[in-house]
């Protein structure tokens, strides 16, 4: 499909935002028409996002909203669900990468987040991941992506619930590391280089939000912490996983090629040659692809799983325009097929 479409981002000056409008810069179907952020109105968006200099365009007032045939929207929790019906004026397909719209029902936000002032909408949202839900998102109007550490999580775990090695009872003990860039735009103590720099620090050692995620769509209760450590890109988890029956690992490997033989953006590394033996979020980072492994432990009837993405592609902004793609009718790999670098630093 060649047909052009316009696109706006709310939220342009944060992480995201700046990632949402490099992709949509390089993408062969979207034109850029707007990009809003209050505390950068009327700035360029390279004063902001460098790397973007060479677009001619100024953020705007998000209360001015401009008609686009997608709206990308970047906003802290609540304000989506403040502001939706303005989202949905504006454009026929709104894509959401909040969490406002993430989970199906009511009572999930009154236990895991603060409520919702509009459920109503929850029913009509769809869940970004294509490799969980691509058959429900062609057409989708309301999209909504989802967290990185659930994201992560969830294509670790997915294929053995696919090939029948897991059924949801099971005990399943999850470790996620993240990067710097999850923590957003906005400066807090905690995320200044002196404190941040050298760190493996518990930030979620139980509780976390992206718990109800994993609940909801792979229907398994986990034990799940947390890590922020010292990178800027990048979701790793590793899943502990102790399964009722014996599992072997040619098991393992015909459940991975099953679900992801034919997914353009997932690589199953599972302890190879080379320095990389499983994966890692600096062999994915800048990129969309995700990438899971495994490896088994017999004697304590173990399995663990490795999945790695750069938390602001896969795990947002790209999960964003793939979902969108396929919800609009385009190629799913448009604006979205590069690699990315080796060697890199810091991911």
């Amino acid at each position: 499909m060649s047909e052009q479409l316009t696109a706006g981002v709310v939220g342009g000056s944060g992480f995201t935002g700046g990632e949402l409008l490099r992709l949509l810069d390089g993408h062969p179907n979207f034109d850029i028409v707007q990009a809003t952020s209050r505390s950068y109105e009327r700035k360029t968006v390279g004063n902001v996002h460098p790397n973007l200099r060479h677009l001619d365009l100024r953020f705007s007032d998000p209360e001015d909203l401009e008609s686009v045939d997608v709206l990308f929207t970047a906003t802290p929790h609540g304000v989506s669900m403040e502001h939706i019906d303005d989202f949905q004026d504006a454009a026929d397909t709104v894509v959401d990468l909040s969490a406002d719209f993430r989970l199906s029902e009511e009572a999930q936000y009154d236990e895991w987040y603060d409520g919702h002032i509009c459920p109503e909408y929850l029913e009509k949202s769809e869940y970004a991941l294509p490799e969980l839900n691509r058959e429900n998102l062609p057409g989708a109007d309301l999209i909504a992506a989802g967290g990185c550490n659930a994201t992560a999580t969830i294509l670790g775990l997915k294929p053995l619930f696919d090939a029948g090695i897991l059924d949801g009872d099971e005990q399943v003990v999850v470790d996620v590391k993240v990067g710097s860039s999850e923590g957003g735009a906005s400066a807090s103590k905690a995320s200044t280089h002196a404190e941040r720099s050298g760190i493996v620090r518990p930030y979620a050692p139980t509780g976390h939000r992206h718990e109800a995620e994993i609940q909801e769509y792979l229907g398994l209760s986990v034990s799940f912490t947390v890590h922020a450590v010292d990178m800027v890109r990048g979701a790793a988890a590793t899943c502990h996983v102790f399964p009722n029956s014996p599992v072997s690992k040619g098991d393992m490997w015909k459940a991975y090629k099953g679900s992801y033989g034919d997914e353009p953006f997932m690589r199953t590394v599972a302890g190879g040659g080379g320095v990389y033996r499983y994966p890692e979020p600096k062999a994915v980072a800048g990129t969309n692809f995700g990438e899971v492994g495994f490896e088994i432990d017999p004697s304590n009837r173990r399995l663990v799983v490795f999945s790695a993405i750069d938390n602001m592609m896969k795990g947002s902004a790209g999960q964003a325009i793939h979902a969108a793609n396929i919800a609009l009718g385009l190629d799913e790999t448009a604006g979205l097929e590069f690699t990315g670098f080796h060697p890199i630093g810091s991911p």
